[in-house]
């Protein structure tokens, strides 16, 4: 089929309605999600690589930090990302032969389900979708219009991925194996495919380098995550979330799915998408490390969808009320939109369960329960440090156990002074505490109070409970304020001692 007109008219309306429409769905009581406390704040350290992520996520939040780094700018990123997927995605469409109501049901697809919540987080998963996305346009348009310089374009989009996040990988090993056993197996034979592959290559080398100088980081991170949260993925409900994600928009990607197997000139993007889901449940991935694959079969369904209806205008109607319908019915699942009191009542009402990384079931979504107590925890840290005499803040660091509660603290803190205090020795938070660490007093920012065991927290003088967070339906609930006074010598020589050991873990 040949590819048809992009409708820009429409397609632009699409990417501003995907833009806007998270941010005002939200309710405003939510303050920023923990993980994206942590990217803007790898933003004020600029370097080529971080503990947890490639950099170009915290690119994007130094940009925003010129424009005062608010939560609206720090938001702009993910609506900006998701209505370039949006574009994408109808320009796909009109590339596989889709016209005008085949265009409006892509986008529309990419304006709902899974996508509003991921296109709504300042996360790496923005990027992931977006450059899967831009890599199947760009090898979309080689197959069509034969220029090598797609090929050129095709190569670039994993380059700057792999700058987003590492499972761009996934789709590189699907991609080129789903060419090599394809109609398609020429593109091995074109020098330009080679050459370009070695500018991918050069482009992705810094990052490597740094991985290779601290360590391989990603590895003891991935090792990390297999040991607390991988390990309790299995097939049966990775392939369960894989239709929920999407519950809105399943006719159509499984349509996309089937018109591509049946095309002997797209087969391949169908067999690119077994190859991902297979190397992600041998891979124990997360669930939604695939979603970036889904823009490509829904570009396809809505195409098969506009040939199958040609003469039944009514199937287009109620496809998409039908798809508008169950989006809204679900948006409480996907969106913070009410205050946590209501959403938790909806969910025990509907029967909803959600279950945390700790295998727990809680009231709220985990990312939900992550956009509370922050500002809380902030304001109480702050107030009890600027109760303090001079004489002793000029001598009191502000330690918090996980990177969520040292960022937020940073974020919302409203002296330069505390800020700069603050510190953790989670993720990449320990690369910025200075070398030599000095210190009288401590205040201790945590869930548990330090036990025996933390050997550095035995050698204060004493010991005094401040605060705690109080927020129930928080993640932070029960986090407490803790303050530690005078040190002795040999407990700071143990926190000094303790810290260069940490950071020798990540440098060759």
């Amino acid at each position: 089929m040949k590819k048809a007109e992009a409708y820009w008219p429409l397609i632009l309306l699409l990417a501003i309605v995907k833009f806007v429409l998270p941010l005002f769905l939200q309710d405003p009581i939510y303050e920023l999600q923990r993980d994206e406390y942590l990217y803007y704040q790898q933003g004020q350290h600029l370097a080529l690589g971080y503990l947890e992520n490639p950099p170009l996520i915290s690119y994007l939040g130094f940009i925003s930090s010129w424009f005062g780094g608010s939560e609206a700018w720090i938001k702009f990123w993910p609506s900006l990302f998701g209505a370039s997927t949006v574009v994408l995605t109808c320009l796909i469409t009109a590339e596989l032969g889709g016209k005008l109501f085949a265009q409006f049901i892509a986008g529309l697809s990419i304006i709902t389900g899974a996508y509003l919540r991921m296109h709504y987080l300042f996360q790496p998963n923005m990027l992931d979708i977006f450059f899967w996305t831009l890599a199947v346009y760009f090898i979309i348009r080689y197959i069509n219009d034969k220029k090598d310089k797609y090929i050129f374009w095709f190569i670039l989009s994993f380059a700057l991925g792999f700058w987003g996040k590492y499972s761009i990988v996934f789709i590189v090993v699907s991609m080129l194996l789903s060419l090599l056993i394809s109609k398609h197996r020429k593109i091995f034979t074109n020098k330009n495919f080679y050459t370009y592959s070695l500018i991918g290559i050069f482009i992705i080398i810094p990052n490597i380098w740094w991985q290779y100088n601290h360590n391989w980081p990603l590895i003891h991170h991935m090792k990390e995550l297999q040991d607390t949260q991988l390990k309790y993925m299995n097939p049966s409900g990775f392939l369960v979330d894989q239709l929920m994600m999407f519950m809105a928009t399943i006719l159509i990607w499984i349509a996309g799915l089937i018109w591509f197997l049946k095309n002997k000139e797209w087969r391949f993007l169908a067999i690119t998408y077994f190859f991902v889901i297979i190397l992600l449940i041998a891979g124990r991935g997360k669930s939604y490390y695939s979603a970036g694959i889904y823009p490509m079969l829904l570009a396809a369904g809505a195409v098969a969808w506009e040939q199958w209806t040609v003469k039944k205008n009514w199937i287009r109607y109620v496809a998409t009320l039908l798809i508008i319908g169950i989006s809204y019915m679900i948006l409480p699942m996907l969106l913070p939109i009410w205050k946590p009191e209501k959403l938790a009542a909806f969910y025990k009402k509907h029967g909803i369960e959600h279950k945390w990384e700790d295998q727990k079931n809680h009231e709220l979504p985990q990312d939900f329960a992550d956009m509370l107590g922050w500002k809380e925890m902030t304001e109480k840290t702050e107030s009890f440090f600027d109760s303090l005499p001079d004489s002793l803040k000029a001598n009191t660091v502000i330690y918090a156990r996980n990177y969520g509660q040292a960022g937020s603290m940073k974020f919302y803190s409203k002296d330069n002074y505390f800020s700069n205090k603050i510190i953790s020795d989670n993720g990449s938070f320990i690369f910025w505490i200075p070398e030599r660490l000095w210190m009288k007093n401590l205040i201790f920012v945590g869930h548990n109070i330090p036990s025996k065991k933390d050997a550095v927290f035995q050698h204060f003088e004493k010991v005094m409970v401040i605060d705690s967070i109080t927020n129930p339906v928080s993640r932070q609930f029960g986090d407490k304020i803790v303050y530690f006074e005078n040190i002795d010598s040999t407990g700071l020589k143990l926190a000094q001692d303790g810290l260069r050991e940490m950071k020798k873990k990540f440098i060759r």
